[in-house]
């Protein structure tokens, strides 16, 4: 049997990310679900699939729903707020000893 480590992640959920590789390289867009099992994440806008659905309560219709797939999280960087370039991220200690993370590029907090 196979034991799978988490590591921790350096993203969150509200994020603001871009995609570093794959068809979608240079997009932007805020994760709006961490996938932590499958070190994935769906980001607002990006990796749109279509979904077949059958008729049901919620779509008495049925047919074809667009809506994000996940994306795996070696793909994405956190953008800087402040030069709105991707960043790696870095963990420091506040004024108040809480550690929060910091934008590698600027310095500045990752709120």
């Amino acid at each position: 049997m196979k034991l799978k480590i988490q590591s921790k992640l350096k993203v969150r959920k509200g994020d603001l990310v871009q995609i570093i590789a794959g068809d979608y390289n240079g997009k932007q867009g805020r994760i709006l679900e961490i996938l932590r099992k499958d070190n994935r994440a769906i980001v607002e806008g990006v990796n749109i699939v279509s979904k077949h659905t059958k008729p049901n309560a919620a779509n008495p219709n049925g047919g074809i729903i667009k809506k994000e797939a996940a994306i795996h999280i070696a793909n994405l960087m956190v953008v800087d707020a402040k030069t709105n370039k991707p960043t790696r991220v870095g963990k420091h200690a506040n004024s108040e000893g809480k550690s929060v993370r910091i934008a590698k590029i600027s310095g500045e907090e990752i709120k």
